[in-house]
């Protein structure tokens, strides 16, 4: 029985070789997604196949939060990791470590990076669009000189807006010049002062429309002084030149209908406008001769003095009112002079001088005489404060034989302002003496 091996055994054996052999730790396989599922613990199950086999596939939280895209069914992509066991059912699989679309994918993926990055730098905004003229005057036309989508834009304008001038600029819209002819085209479409340019292309694939996904073709749309309808593909095609235009367009032939008004829909706004125009302007003849009939009918009209009669009376009436006014004013003046002149009598100005007068020189003798006064009786006042300040004088009182004791450029008033030994000065009516406290009682 010693020669039988447990389930497990061989399982840590089969697992114990795949993890030794070096041709299995890095291994880089393509494939196409199958089973995918992501688990709430973050890690990724899925299996990887193609026309004959399939491997299972496992991707650790660590290494998925890593990826730049969201793999889902059907992706074919590109994988590096390692080949493993696992034992708890002995099945092999690949333990995944980075993983990118392969192909169409990975053009799928910079389409999606590119556009995350322009729009967040408001590349798309609509506040940067400009709007199409209503009757452009010249249109330029940026794409194949052969094939459908130049037919379609040229037949389409001539059908509905003849009157606008087409610029047919050949225009490189597939392979690896393209790119470089495209804004070339763009830059000089818009120096030559047209009124709307027009990009387009047939429909194709991401690969044949990938031109009008480069960021220097957005930009150069995006900087563009002209207004620009994108026609690139079909419908269902959508470029990174849709979303910076100012307008899109489904097809070729929709761009055109953008770009111009119908001249059918023209012809009849005029003759709507002419039948409006004339309509009214029958009505306003109409009106204005019944006006016309009912003033020729008019009574004053017909008997034309009846116009001015009575405005000759009354013109008279005002005169009369005129001049009794005048005279009015003029007496009325002529009193107030009168008023103005017995006021101004040169009589009463004299009486009135020789009173002022009078009444300056009393005045006068009485001002002279209040300073004097008042001099006076500053002057004995000054005397008795003079008096009064010599009396309570310092040195009044030392003549009276006091002394004044000075300790430190201070004046001693009190016993207990001093102490033994301490130095003081004694002023006196006729000089200093300096001494020292023997004892204090």
């Amino acid at each position: 029985m010693d020669k039988y091996l447990s389930v497990t055994a061989i399982t840590k054996y089969i697992k114990y070789k795949f993890d030794q052999d070096p041709h299995l730790q890095n291994v880089f396989i393509k494939g196409e997604i199958s089973n995918f599922k992501r688990h709430s613990s973050g890690h990724l199950y899925f299996a990887l196949k193609d026309n004959k086999g399939v491997l299972s596939a496992m991707m650790f939280k660590s290494n998925a939060s890593q990826l730049s895209f969201n793999p889902k069914e059907g992706d074919q992509v590109l994988i590096e990791g390692r080949i493993g066991l696992y034992e708890t059912r002995g099945a092999y699989q690949i333990y995944v470590q980075s993983m990118q679309l392969d192909g169409v994918g990975l053009l799928y993926e910079k389409f999606e990076a590119l556009k995350k990055e322009l729009a967040e730098k408001g590349y798309f905004k609509e506040e940067h669009k400009l709007s199409i003229p209503k009757y452009p005057q010249k249109i330029a036309v940026l794409t194949a000189s052969t094939g459908a989508a130049i037919r379609d834009i040229c037949s389409t304008l001539d059908k509905r807006y003849p009157l606008a001038e087409q610029v047919l600029i050949s225009t490189l819209v597939q392979g690896k010049e393209a790119k470089d002819n495209i804004i070339n085209n763009i830059e000089k479409a818009d120096a030559m002062g047209v009124d709307v340019i027009i990009v387009g292309r047939g429909g194709g694939s991401i690969e044949d429309l990938w031109s009008f996904n480069e960021r220097e073709v957005v930009e150069a749309i995006y900087n563009c002084s002209t207004p620009v309808i994108s026609a690139v593909g079909h419908e269902t095609d959508t470029t990174l030149s849709d979303f910076v235009s100012d307008v899109r367009a489904a097809t070729p032939t929709q761009a055109a209908v953008i770009a111009t008004p119908d001249i059918q829909a023209l012809y009849q706004l005029i003759n709507n406008g002419r039948q409006y125009i004339t309509k009214h302007i029958a009505q306003k003849i109409q009106r204005d001769k019944q006006q016309l009939k009912q003033l020729s009918s008019y009574y004053k009209l017909k008997t034309p003095t009846l116009l001015y009669d009575q405005e000759t009376q009354k013109l008279d009436d005002y005169q009369k009112q005129l001049n009794r006014s005048m005279e009015q004013l003029f007496l009325s003046e002529k009193h107030r002079l009168n008023i103005l002149h017995n006021k101004l009598s040169i009589g009463p100005i004299i009486n009135k001088k020789n009173q002022f007068r009078q009444d300056f020189n009393r005045l006068n003798i009485m001002q002279t005489q209040l300073m004097n006064r008042i001099l006076t009786q500053k002057q004995q006042l000054l005397k008795g404060q003079v008096v009064q300040l010599d009396t309570l004088s310092p040195t009044q009182t030392m003549l009276r034989g006091y002394s004044i004791i000075e300790k430190n450029d201070k004046i001693i008033t009190s016993k207990n302002d001093l102490q033994v030994d301490d130095e003081i000065t004694i002023n006196l009516k006729d000089g200093k003496i300096n001494a020292n406290v023997k004892e204090i009682r």
